[in-house]
């Protein structure tokens, strides 16, 4: 059983992994959602302390400050990355999340890919192009989930 975390910037596909791998029967929480952020945006430590308490198996999505401070309960922290116009394009077209969608925030995708993603980058145990077709991602994650 394995504990994993998928990481990286607005943009490159944690959400659709999640969504795939969920179909596949995993067991998903993407932290976009739901009470797992607070209104600081950070994750709420009780609940997530929990979650990786109780949880056997679970991959966990999302790209918060305080995620580091639970990288010890992850088997494995995945990296996905792209280049920023692949990032851009994809949160213009995207329905499920309005988050990207105005030049202010597509600015703030500009910055975090140059301030957070080599903090993300130095701290993970591994990083997938995400530029991929989603299944060769997905995929992918599958094989760690079995190493």
């Amino acid at each position: 059983m394995v504990r994993m975390l998928i990481t990286g910037m607005s943009g490159v596909g944690k959400s659709s992994a999640l969504q795939v791998l969920g179909e596949r029967g995993y067991s998903v929480v993407d932290t976009d959602y739901g009470p797992w952020t607070a209104e600081s945006g950070l994750w709420d430590e009780v609940l997530m302390g929990a979650l990786l308490g109780e949880s056997t198996e679970v991959i966990v999505s999302g790209t918060v400050s305080n995620q580091g401070a639970f990288y010890d309960r992850f088997d494995h922290v995945v990296l996905l990355s792209a280049p920023i116009s692949v990032m851009l394009d994809r949160v213009r077209r995207r329905s499920s999340n309005p988050y990207g969608s105005t030049t202010v925030q597509q600015d703030e995708i500009r910055t975090n890919l140059e301030t957070v993603e080599p903090l993300l980058r130095a701290t993970c145990t591994s990083e997938i192009d995400a530029t991929q077709p989603l299944t060769a991602v997905v995929d992918r994650i599958e094989q760690l989930l079995r190493s």
